[in-house]
């Protein structure tokens, strides 16, 4: 097992054995593998992409809290000014967003816990058995497509790769779990790396729940915040070092889901009294709050008492939520998002108690802590190049063009947006 250089292993392990970030205390460390899967010999001599999430990072960390290795890093490849999460700016939708380049409310992961009208079922990234179900997923995430062109793909802990998708999963793939040391997963993805060339993997993608829990815990601003974020620039140095001696023509891309930013403890906001529980559900809440009519006749007056009341928060029809949040009833493909939707004005939350002192969800259009970070290094791309800020979406087709991958469904993102990152 790899040593973990700049004196990390006790906080390696307060930050991956102790966190429990997505799923509650998972224990399965099994790794799951397709073993009829082979590579067809037209992907052989394709590139290898490292899809690298860092959750929480935001677009300044990095240079804020002096994370050298990722500076030096990205110096050498691309850098842009910051990458814009989709609405709302939360994890799974996110996550999912960049492996799909489509919006939240086209592929169907509307928030972290949600209502599907259809089904009258509910979506929470905390009920393992729903996360397992690939009903809930639409779009081609990239190892789907990258399967689909007999393409070997391997996956560790990304939003949904523990499902079935189109009837596909990675061929190799473990269950979300916080067991795993760093050192251990470095070991494993090298592993993978080191397989022969007909079972090894052209698409890795790499998720770390730091510094998002932390961020939560502390805010922004905090030391363990910084701790959090040098902890992170150490695994990434730790995982290029450990790839290099395969001489692999590996390219690297980190990014994050989202960003962070403090808010407002002292006063939060309460659940308006308007909204009798026996008439609306609420599928969600904090920085966005998901209002379903069980009777779609009470939606309107409801909406005008909201509207009446509306103090540190707008208040929205779906049919008339604003276009640049890509969330209204148009683009509600799966009938996933509420009939009234409650904004609040950052730096409020709603909360029935003191919240933590670190959130994400709000609008990145007006709140620019929620950006997120992306830097790209290795053999594709161009050097010591900087590029403005751009849309999560547009990562897909950057990739799906880097691995040769072919698509025909309709996404949001656009491929013209950043290929001229690579050489």
């Amino acid at each position: 097992m790899l040593k973990i250089k700049y004196g990390v292993c006790l906080v390696v392990s307060t930050f991956f054995l102790l966190t429990e970030s997505r799923v509650q205390a998972q224990s399965d460390t099994t790794q799951h593998i397709m073993v009829d899967r082979k590579k067809d010999p037209s992907q052989i001599k394709k590139p290898y992409v490292i899809l690298i999430s860092a959750d929480g990072f935001r677009y300044d960390y990095a240079e804020r809290y002096r994370a050298q290795h990722l500076i030096k890093l990205s110096q050498e490849g691309v850098q842009a000014k910051s990458m814009i999460p989709s609405f709302p700016s939360v994890t799974f939708p996110n996550h999912y967003s960049i492996v799909t380049g489509m919006y939240p409310s086209h592929h169907g992961l509307v928030n972290n816990s949600f209502l599907d009208e259809n089904t009258g079922e509910r979506y929470s990234m905390s009920a393992k058995a729903k996360v397992l179900e690939g009903k809930w997923y639409g779009g081609t995430p990239l190892w789907v497509l990258a399967e689909q062109h007999k393409m070997i793909s391997a996956n560790m802990f990304w939003v949904g790769s523990e499902a079935e998708i189109k009837g596909i999963r990675p061929t190799y793939y473990y269950d979300y779990t916080e067991k795993f040391s760093v050192g251990k997963r470095i070991e494993i993805i090298k592993d993978w790396l080191s397989l022969p060339e007909d079972k090894r993997p052209h698409l890795i993608t790499f998720y770390l729940s730091e510094p998002d829990h932390t961020s939560h815990s502390y805010g922004p601003d905090a030391p363990q915040t910084e701790q959090a974020v040098k902890m992170i620039d150490s695994v990434v140095f730790q995982l290029t070092e450990a790839i290099k001696p395969l001489k692999l023509p590996v390219n690297y891309i980190f990014l994050s889901d989202h960003g962070m930013t403090a808010v407002d403890r002292d006063h939060p906001i309460a659940t308006p009294k308007a909204i009798d529980t026996a008439k609306y559900i609420i599928a969600s809440s904090g920085t966005l709050m998901d209002i379903h009519a069980k009777n779609k006749a009470d939606i309107l007056p409801l909406f005008q008492t909201l509207k009446n009341e509306e103090k540190d928060y707008k208040v929205y029809l779906k049919t008339e939520m604003p276009a640049h949040f890509h969330y209204n009833a148009t683009d509600d493909r799966m009938n996933r998002i509420g009939d009234i939707l409650l904004v609040p004005e950052w730096p409020k939350v709603f909360s029935s108690r003191k919240p933590g002192a670190g959130y994400h969800g709000f609008d990145p259009e007006k709140v620019k802590d929620m950006h997120a970070t992306f830097f790209a290094w290795g053999p594709a791309f161009k050097k010591q190049l900087k590029i403005p800020s751009f849309e999560n979406v547009n990562v897909y087709p950057l990739i799906a063009n880097m691995l040769g991958l072919s698509y025909q469904e309709k996404i949001d993102g656009k491929l013209e947006v950043l290929k001229s990152i690579l050489k």
